[in-house]
């Protein structure tokens, strides 16, 4: 079984650190959507049983109605693979937000609020979402892992080990209490600096942000590819 974990796309971002040059905004609003597209070509062609996002695929206050529909077009021609989504700060799940208004495709779950368990026949998908812009008091306890046999996926964004002292907002928890819950894998979102070794295979991962999201995001970006 393989799967693909992406994490803070930020669909729609200002960019407001480029909007000084006439264009360059747009043109990297058009990278999001090119180097999205990639991600769904790369599942389509390599029978990837399920799409991981971790939050902040879109920025709330931004995001056009047509980008909405351009994400949901491309979840459309993966209907085989399972997408599940968590939203995070910049795209919280809120009454009045396309995450609650709009008809996604069919094989797209999105987390709504307090921990729940998606047990599907191969797998058990666990995941949480924010209702608002600032996550904080988790109640972790309320999580049930289940132990039949079948891998365990938790999906969320969060700020692992509460990091600098603006993440404490943003759903902090300690990498210790993650690695107690017994999951094989923990798909996290929210640090745009990717946290993985493949050497080690790890449980807990940030994939980083899709693509640089400003100059100050040096270094690699994409995506997470494992078999469990």
């Amino acid at each position: 079984m393989k799967f693909v974990h992406i994490a803070d796309v930020h669909f729609d971002c200002p960019f407001s650190s480029l909007s000084v040059r006439e264009n360059l905004s747009e043109l990297r609003r058009l990278d999001q959507r090119n180097v999205f597209k990639k991600v769904i070509n790369y599942i389509k062609e390599n029978d990837i049983r399920f799409l991981f996002i971790s939050g902040d695929l879109y920025e709330n206050e931004y995001v056009r109605k047509s980008t909405i529909s351009y994400i949901n077009s491309l979840f459309l021609e993966i209907p085989e693979t399972k997408v599940f989504i968590s939203p995070g700060n910049h795209d919280p799940y809120l009454k009045n937000s396309y995450y609650a208004e709009f008809e996604f495709a069919p094989n797209v779950y999105i987390f709504k609020g307090a921990f729940e368990c998606k047990e599907l026949a191969d797998a058990n998908i666990y995941g949480m979402g924010f209702q608002d812009f600032y996550c904080k008091d988790v109640n972790y306890s309320s999580l049930n892992v289940l132990f039949n046999e079948k891998p365990n996926f938790l999906v969320m964004h969060a700020s692992l080990d509460g990091g600098a002292i603006e993440n404490r907002e943003y759903n902090p928890v300690l990498e210790s209490r993650l690695k107690d819950l017994g999951m094989d894998y923990i798909a996290l979102g929210h640090i745009h600096k990717p946290y993985y070794d493949s050497d080690r295979q790890q449980r807990i991962v940030y994939p980083g942000s899709l693509v640089s999201l400003g100059f100050d995001e040096t270094g690699s970006h994409g995506m997470i590819v494992r078999r469990n």
